[in-house]
């Protein structure tokens, strides 16, 4: 059995800091790894991220993330990406590893995703060139996604992302941002391999289970769906 806990869009910043940790210290007793599915900050700041890492690290269990579309907003990526790696938190985007569980290899591959939308609904590579670089960078980060996925020699399979690959779990947020809140294109790519759970965040208003199209299990574990400092996922024959 193979332990996961996760949670998305803590938008960390100082008065946050301290908030998670008494449950975080929990974390060897109760799971294998953490994953973390984007918008750790609230701007992207470095500042911001370095309290993320005051908050997140030093767990003693490996901690993984992606980045969401709060952590892009002041343009200050890398220095993001340094200030999380300083405390041994992985950063994934359209990148994989594989965590020796006591259950098993965990493999887990991530990107931030993009927007799009969902099949019948979903923006299409036609008219103005703002428009093909949109679902371009839909393609692009689904495609990287797909490659990751497949590319990891595991046990067992995951797959991390900030945007939805599912509209199932975006019911109870405003139909006209669905576009904005995932693409169809995350979904093909998780089904393209054997993968045994997607995890996202992003929609905050949003349901908590769904399932893709080939049948992969997908979880909302942003915090304010889940409303607690991260669920846990046990992967054995089953999902619990």
């Amino acid at each position: 059995m193979i332990r996961i806990a996760a949670v998305g869009d803590v938008h960390v910043d100082e008065d946050v800091v301290g908030r998670f940790r008494p449950a975080l210290e929990e974390l060897p007793d109760c799971a294998d790894v953490l994953l973390l599915a984007g918008d750790l900050t609230r701007h992207g700041t470095e500042a911001e991220a370095r309290c993320v890492a005051r908050e997140f690290g030093g767990l003693g269990v490996p901690v993984i993330t992606v980045l969401g579309n709060h952590d892009h907003q002041c343009d200050e990526v890398p220095q993001v990406v340094k200030a999380l790696a300083d405390v041994g938190i992985t950063v994934l985007e359209g990148t994989g590893m594989v965590v020796e569980c006591a259950g098993g290899r965990l493999g887990v591959a991530g990107v931030k995703g993009f927007g799009g939308g969902f099949a019948g609904r979903c923006a299409s590579d036609f008219g103005e060139p703002e428009m093909k670089a949109f679902v371009h960078t839909t393609n692009e980060s689904a495609d990287a996604l797909g490659r990751a996925l497949r590319g990891l020699d595991c046990d067992r399979l995951v797959a991390l992302t900030h945007y939805s690959p599912v509209p199932d779990t975006l019911a109870g947020e405003p139909l006209e941002i669905y576009p904005f809140l995932g693409s169809y294109q995350l979904g093909q790519a998780i089904d393209s391999a054997p993968t045994a759970l997607a995890l996202h965040g992003h929609a905050h208003a949003g349901t908590e289970r769904g399932t893709t199209p080939g049948g992969v299990r997908v979880r909302n574990v942003a915090h304010p769906v889940i409303k607690q400092a991260y669920s846990i996922f046990h992967l054995g024959d089953q999902l619990e």
